[in-house]
C-alpha cells in the first residue's frame, strides 16, 4: 500500500475498523456457508482483535498512529488534571515568554544580518586605544581626511564606504506641506550601495559620481519605510524637494524595503551624500562617521588592513612630533602601541551595540536562569503526579508496552504541554519586547529596532519547546517506563527514587533562584548608587538648548542672546556652554604647573559663559564667576592666546595643589609643543560629574566663552520647564532669523539617558526574581505536598500514638531543610562568581556588602516558609482513624 493511502487512513480509523471488523466478519461468514460449524470456524479464525491490529499495521503508518494516540491520550490527561496543567503551563509560558523576549531582542541587535549583499564580508575599521582607566578600548569614528588617505592606500583592495551616525529629529520641510517636520538621516559616501548590491524600490540609488563635489549634490534618497509612511508609496515622490537648514534636496529614488542604514537601533529616514555634509570635511579629527571595509573578490580582511595600518602608523609618529617635551613616556608608549583593527559588521555597527552588547547577554542568562527553575517545577510536578500513574504504567508493561514505548507516551504528554506554554509565552514576548525596547531611550533620542518575526524566530520557538520537552519530560519518562508490574501493582513501589530525584530537582530550583536573587540584587544596588550619587549640580528646571547661527559669532553675540531668553516670562537665570554636561562630549587640555610632575591625564575642559556656575547651581567656594570682560572677541584665532583666566573643581586643586585653594595661583596651559599660555585661576567650585555618571569626579578647568556657531544654553526655569519652551523660540526668532534653537530638552533626560542601562537591569532583573521565586514557591509547595501524601499513612499513626503538630511538621520537613540549604549554599556561591564577573567587566558594584548576601537569603527563605504552611497545615490535620480506615 502506498504512502499516501497509508497517511490518508490515519485521518478515517473509525471508517477503516469498520472495514477490517466487516472483512473479518465476511471471512468467518463464508467459512460457515462452506458448512463449518460457527464455533470452530471462529475459533479456527483466531482472535479478531489481533488480526485487526495486523491489518491496521498494513494500511497505517505505524510509529506515526502511536504518536496521534499518545496525543489524544496525553491531551486528555492535561484535561483530567486541569490545576496542575494550568500551573505548569502558566510557569512554562512564562519562562518561554521571557526567553523568545530576550532572543527576539539579542536577534534584532546583535544577530539579524543587514539585508545585503555579502554581509559576511563587511567590516568596520575601528582604532584601539587606552582610556583615561587604563583599560583598552576601541572607538569606530573618523574625520573625513583619514577616509581619503585611507582611500588612497587601499582602493585597488577593498570598496571603503563612509556611513555616517543617524542623525535624529534633523528639522526638514518637505516641499509638498506647510510645516516643520523631523526625519532620521544618514550621510553616506556615493558607493554605499552599489557596494551592498542594493537596487532601488524606485527611481536610483546614490552612485560615486553623486558624492565627487563638496555640497555639489543636492539629492537625497527615502528609505522604504518612510516612503510608505510619509508618502504613502507615491510615484510622484521623485523630483519633490524638501529644505534642510538653507539647503534644498531633491528626491530621486527610494531605498529597497528592508534596508533602513547600518545601525541598528536607528532608522534612517533619509540617505544624504557625504559630501554634502560640508562644514567637516576638511576638519582633521572632527569624527562623524564609521569606516566601512568591503574587501574585493580574492582579497582578505588583514591584505587591507595592512596598507591601513601603515598610513595609520605612519600619521602617528607624525603627530607625535606636536607631543609636548615633557610628556610622560607610558602617554608616548600607550599611543605608539595605537592600531587599526577591523571588526566584522554583518550585523551592522552601532553605539547601541556596544553599551548593551553585555547587558542582553547577561539579562539572556538570567532568563535561561528561570526557564530552567520552571523546567525543574514542571519536573517535579510531573514525577508527583507519576505516583498516581505508577499502576497504569504497570498494566501497560504486563499488556506487552515496551520501554521506549512508555517513553514516547510521556514525552508526548510532555511535548503537548510545552507546545501549548510555547504559545502562550510567544503572545507574552511580542507584548514584552516592544516594552523593553520602550525602556531604552528618552523621548528626545528613541531607539527603533524592527523586531519582525522571520525564520530565526520561528526556527528559535520550535527548538525551544523540544529543548523544553527534554529538560522537564526526559526525567519522567525514563522513571514511568522503568516502572516494575508485580512490585508496582502490590502497591510497593519504592517511593524514595521519586523523592530522590524531587529533591535534586528542588535542590537545583533553589540554587537558580538565589543566583537570580543576588544578580538582581547587585543591579538594584548598582542602580540605587548611581541614582542617588552627587552630580554637583541640580538637573531639574533646567532646560538644554542647541543654537545654530549662519555662521561663527564671538561669546559677545551669544550673550545678546542669553540676554533676550533671560528676559522670557517663567525663565529665572540663562547662560551659555559648549554641550551641557553629562552630553559625553569632551575636551582635554593639556596644563603645566611649575614643580608638580606631568599627569598621565589630562584635565577636562569646558568653555563657559558669565552666570554659568550660578544657573547650573554649582557651589562657588572661592573666588569669583566670569564677567563679560573676560570674555575675548575671537578666542579660535592664532593671534590671540588662550584665555587668561579660568576656574577649577576640587579634583583639579587635588590633582595640582594637594587640595590647597588654588585662587590666585597661575598654571600654564599648552597651545602648542613646548608653548603655553599663562593662566589664572579666579575662581574653586564644587566638583560636578562631566562626561559619565559612572566616572570619578575629574579635573575640570573652566575657561570663559569661545566663538561658535553652535552652542548650547543652560535656561534655569521657575517651574515646569518644558512650558517655557515655545516662548524661548519665538524670543529668538523674534530676536535673530538666523538663529534656529533645537533639541530642546531637559537637563534631566542627560541623567536618565545615562542610567538606561541600569534602571533596564535593575527592572528586568528585578521581574525575573520575582517570577523565580514564584516558580520555586510552587516547587517546594509541590515537593512538600507530595511528602505529605507518601507519608499520610504514617503520619496518621503518629498522630494517633500522640504526636504533637510541631513533631508532625518536623517529620514533613525532615530532610527538606537540608536540600534547600545546599541548594543555597550552592546558588550564592555561583552568584558571588557571577557576581565578580559583573563588577570587574560591567558596573562598580560591591558583592562583600553582607546586605548583598543576606538580602536574597532572607527573601528566599520567606518564600520558602509561606510555601511551606499550607503543606504543614495539611499534614496536623490528617484524621489517623480515617487514614486507617482507607489503608
Amino acid at each position: 500500500m502506498s504512502w499516501t493511502r497509508r497517511i490518508v487512513n490515519l485521518f478515517r480509523q473509525r471508517r477503516l475498523n469498520r472495514e477490517l471488523d466487516e472483512e473479518m466478519a465476511s471471512h468467518i461468514e463464508e467459512a460457515i456457508e462452506r458448512g463449518r460449524d460457527p464455533e470452530e470456524a471462529r475459533r479456527a479464525f483466531g482472535s479478531t482483535l489481533s488480526h485487526r491490529e495486523q491489518s491496521r499495521d498494513i494500511k497505517l503508518v505505524s510509529w506515526l498512529d502511536s504518536l496521534i494516540s499518545d496525543a489524544v491520550f496525553g491531551w486528555r490527561q492535561l484535561r483530567k488534571r486541569p490545576a496542575v496543567s494550568a500551573a505548569a503551563i502558566l510557569s512554562l509560558a512564562l519562562a518561554i515568554g521571557a526567553t523568545t523576549a530576550a532572543f527576539r531582542l539579542i536577534n534584532a541587535v546583535l544577530i539579524s544580518t543587514l539585508p545585503v549583499a555579502e554581509p559576511d564580508r563587511l567590516f568596520v575599521a575601528a582604532m584601539t586605544y587606552v582610556d583615561r582607566d587604563g583599560h583598552a578600548d576601541y572607538r569606530d569614528d573618523f574625520d573625513y581626511p583619514s577616509f581619503l588617505r585611507y582611500r588612497e592606500r587601499v582602493g585597488d583592495r577593498a570598496d571603503l564606504i563612509v556611513a555616517g551616525m543617524v542623525e535624529s529629529r534633523k528639522t526638514v520641510v518637505v516641499s509638498s506641506a506647510t510645516e516643520e517636520e523631523t526625519a532620521y538621516l544618514q550621510y553616506v559616501s556615493g558607493n554605499l550601495f552599489p557596494a551592498f548590491g542594493l537596487r532601488p524600490a524606485l527611481g536610483r540609488l546614490l552612485t560615486p559620481d553623486d558624492d565627487r563635489i563638496p555640497g555639489g549634490h543636492p539629492v537625497a534618497i527615502l528609505s522604504y519605510d518612510y516612503w510608505t509612511r510619509r508618502f504613502g508609496r507615491a510615484s510622484s515622490v521623485i523630483g519633490s524637494t524638501f529644505r534642510m537648514g538653507n539647503d534644498l534636496f531633491t528626491i530621486v529614488g527610494v531605498a529597497p524595503k528592508g534596508f533602513i542604514g547600518t545601525e541598528p537601533g536607528s532608522i534612517a529616514d533619509l540617505f544624504l551624500p557625504a559630501t554634502m555634509n560640508v562644514e567637516p570635511l576638511d576638519k582633521p579629527g572632527w569624527s562623524w562617521f564609521r569606516l566601512w571595509v568591503h574587501p574585493k573578490v580574492g582579497v582578505s580582511p588583514e591584505q587591507v588592513r595592512q596598507p591601513m595600518q601603515a598610513a595609520f602608523a605612519r600619521e602617528h609618529h607624525e603627530y607625535l612630533r606636536n607631543f609636548p617635551s615633557d610628556t610622560p613616556k607610558p602617554v608616548i608608549d600607550a599611543y605608539l602601541r595605537e592600531k587599526v583593527i577591523l571588526l566584522p559588521a554583518a550585523s551592522g555597527a552601532s553605539e547601541l551595540q556596544r553599551e548593551y552588547r553585555r547587558p542582553l547577554l547577561i539579562l539572556a542568562a538570567l532568563v535561561v536562569l528561570v526557564l530552567l527553575i520552571a523546567c525543574a517545577n514542571v519536573g517535579n510536578l510531573l514525577t508527583a503526579q507519576a505516583t498516581a500513574r505508577a499502576r497504569e504504567m504497570a498494566l501497560r508493561v504486563a499488556i506487552g508496552a515496551g520501554q521506549w514505548r512508555l517513553i514516547q507516551l510521556v514525552l508526548v504528554e510532555s511535548l503537548l504541554m510545552a507546545a501549548v506554554a510555547s504559545a502562550l509565552g510567544t503572545l507574552f514576548a511580542s507584548w514584552s519586547a516592544p516594552i523593553v525596547v520602550a525602556m531604552l531611550h528618552v523621548p528626545e533620542d528613541p531607539v527603533r529596532l524592527v523586531l519582525h518575526s522571520g525564520w530565526r524566530d520561528v526556527a528559535f520557538a520550535a527548538g525551544l519547546a523540544f529543548l523544553v520537552t527534554l529538560l522537564f519530560g526526559l526525567a519522567p519518562a525514563f522513571r514511568a517506563s522503568s516502572v516494575k508490574p508485580m512490585h508496582a501493582l502490590k502497591g510497593g513501589e519504592d517511593p524514595h527514587a521519586r523523592r530522590r530525584l524531587m529533591r535534586v530537582l528542588l535542590a537545583g530550583q533553589m540554587a537558580f533562584c538565589i543566583l537570580v536573587q543576588f544578580v538582581a540584587g547587585l543591579f538594584v544596588s548598582t542602580f540605587q548608587h548611581l541614582s542617588n550619587r552627587p552630580l554637583g549640580f541640580s538637573p531639574y528646571h533646567l532646560l538644554t538648548i542647541y543654537a545654530d547661527a549662519s555662521k561663527s559669532r564671538p561669546p559677545q553675540f551669544w550673550m545678546e542672546v542669553a540676554h533676550r531668553l533671560r528676559a522670557t516670562p517663567g525663565v529665572e537665570s540663562v547662560a551659555t556652554a559648549g554641550w551641557p554636561l553629562l552630553e559625553r562630549s569632551t575636551w582635554r587640555v593639556s596644563v603645566r604647573l611649575p614643580g608638580h610632575p606631568v599627569e598621565l591625564r589630562s584635565p577636562w575642559a569646558l568653555d563657559v559663559s558669565p552666570g554659568y556656575f550660578r544657573t547650573m547651581r554649582i557651589g562657588l567656594i572661592d573666588g569669583r564667576e566670569f564677567r563679560l570682560g573676560d570674555l575675548p572677541p575671537r578666542l579660535d584665532d592664532a593671534k590671540h592666546p588662550l584665555p587668561g583666566v579660568g576656574i577649577v573643581n576640587e579634583a583639579f586643586a587635588r590633582t595640582y595643589f594637594d587640595g590647597q585653594n588654588p585662587v590666585g595661583r597661575l598654571v600654564h596651559v599648552l597651545r602648542e609643543k613646548d608653548i603655553s599660555a599663562p593662566m589664572e585661576i579666579i575662581g574653586y567650585v564644587r566638583d560636578a560629574v562631566y562626561r559619565d555618571l559612572r566616572e570619578p569626579m575629574q579635573a575640570t578647568l573652566y575657561v570663559p566663552s569661545m566663538e561658535r556657531e553652535t552652542n548650547a544654553f543652560m535656561v534655569r526655569t521657575v517651574g515646569d520647564e518644558l512650558a517655557v519652551a515655545p516662548m524661548l523660540k519665538r524670543a529668538v526668532t523674534n530676536f535673530r532669523w538666523d538663529v534656529r534653537l533645537h533639541d530642546i530638552q531637559p537637563q534631566s533626560n542627560f541623567l536618565r539617558w545615562q542610567m538606561l542601562r541600569e534602571r533596564l537591569l535593575a527592572v528586568l532583573s528585578v521581574f525575573f526574581a520575582v517570577v523565580a521565586l514564584l516558580l520555586a514557591a510552587v516547587g517546594l509547595y509541590g515537593v512538600l505536598n507530595y511528602s505529605v501524601t507518601w507519608q499520610r499513612h504514617e503520619i496518621g499513626i503518629r498522630i494517633a500514638l500522640g504526636a504533637r503538630p510541631d513533631q508532625v511538621v518536623q517529620r514533613v520537613m525532615a530532610g527538606l531543610a537540608g536540600t534547600v540549604s545546599f541548594g543555597l549554599v550552592l546558588g550564592l556561591a555561583a552568584g558571588i562568581l557571577c557576581g565578580r564577573f559583573i563588577e570587574t567587566l560591567l558596573f562598580e558594584v560591591r558583592i562583600t556588602d553582607t546586605s548583598s548576601v543576606a538580602t536574597p537569603i532572607l527573601i528566599l527563605l520567606g518564600t520558602a516558609l509561606v510555601a511551606a504552611i499550607p503543606p504543614a497545615i495539611r499534614a496536623v490535620r490528617i484524621d489517623p482513624a480515617q487514614t486507617l480506615r482507607s489503608e
